[in-house]
């Protein structure tokens, strides 16, 4: 399989100027304050950026009252999946199925053997993952709210997930790179920080600060020589000057944050209805996304195109047919001129 085709967000191959639901990113577009950062950061980028991210994990450490060791700053969120998978080379790994196809790859780089627990027929985690945590297991990775379902994981079932993780020494990756979204961010697992020696929980400023461009993730442990190990497996300057500034004024946007979770919870809503109301089968997603089955049709993304219009197709998640897709929720004069597209496609 081709990498571009794994994800979203493929503007280069013919579809520059199309109206791109394919990848999820803030329909509020990139902040003011965080352009002007970059900006002003250019006279800076003549030095090396600092290896060590200091001043950025001193401004996450603030944000989330938490000592600046805990963190670890990457290239986006998937470099520090990898990072880490190169940091643990594990033997054996737990996925569930469908999820964030990431986390596969970057498993396959260590010849790592991959479980697979198949998610229920309503895409929830079953109970039955606890049994399929077992000594041998060194990693698992969730993924909350999911991707592509945009479903969030049962609390209760979350934290025996994390207990169990403890007791047998499981390496847990808990991917929140899109709880922003929910507006539930006490969903998060961040309170068990201190408490957990084997969470790391995924962040990323990609898809609330709109710069997936820019490149900037970052991870939070109390496993410090695992973060350090962390560090030794990649580059030495993974983040750039740029993208340090970047995040270090996007943590600043707290209101632009809060109307981009009221604006994608409206916007969300006038999507799901329309396309329910268009035959589709549509789940109750929490993120800045949409997951839902045009039954039958196969075709709906090459359809779409002939609007200028890109969806995500999810016949390549693992276990997930070729009727299956995602949109991104954009603002309302997108999501309505990707709903008459789709009245066009049905009719």
């Amino acid at each position: 399989m081709k990498r571009e085709l794994i994800h979203g967000g493929d503007i280069y191959e013919g579809h520059r100027g199309y109206l791109d639901f394919s990848a999820n990113i803030n329909p509020l577009g990139m902040p003011e304050r965080v352009k002007q950062a970059v900006t002003d950061a250019l006279s800076e980028a003549v030095h090396y950026p600092d290896p060590l991210c200091r001043e950025l994990r001193g401004a996450l450490a603030e944000e989330y009252r938490l000592p600046t060791e805990r963190f670890i700053c990457g290239n986006g969120g998937a470099d520090l999946i990898y990072r880490l998978v190169y940091a643990l080379r594990p033997k054996r790994a737990l996925l569930t199925a469908p999820t964030f196809a990431e986390y596969e790859e970057a498993l396959k780089q260590t010849q790592t053997t991959c479980l697979f627990q198949k998610l229920s027929k309503d895409f929830q985690i079953p109970r039955e993952i606890l049994e399929q945590m077992e000594p041998g297991v060194d990693v698992m990775f969730l993924c909350n709210p999911n991707n592509p379902t945009g479903l969030l994981i049962d609390p209760e079932l979350l934290l025996k997930i994390l207990e169990k993780a403890e007791t047998l020494q499981i390496h847990l990756v808990v991917d929140e790179c899109f709880l922003d979204f929910t507006g539930q961010e006490e969903r998060s697992l961040l309170p068990y920080i201190e408490q957990s020696s084997y969470l790391f929980i995924l962040k990323s400023f990609t898809k609330m600060y709109a710069m997936p461009g820019i490149r900037l993730g970052y991870g939070i442990s109390k496993d410090r020589v695992l973060l350090e190990r962390m560090e030794a497996a990649g580059q030495c300057w993974g983040v750039s000057v740029l993208a340090s500034k970047a995040g270090i004024a996007a943590l600043q946007e707290h209101e632009y944050k809060q109307k981009a979770i009221a604006l994608v919870r409206e916007e969300r809503s006038y999507l799901k209805k329309e396309l329910e109301a268009l035959g589709m089968q549509v789940w109750d997603a929490q993120a800045d996304y949409l997951f839902f089955r045009a039954p039958g049709m196969d075709t709906l993304y090459e359809r779409l195109l002939t609007s200028n219009i890109l969806i995500r197709r999810c016949g390549n998640y693992r276990g997930l047919q070729s009727d299956y897709y995602r949109i991104a929720v954009k603002d309302h004069e997108s999501n309505a001129c990707l709903v008459r597209a789709m009245q066009d496609v049905v009719k």
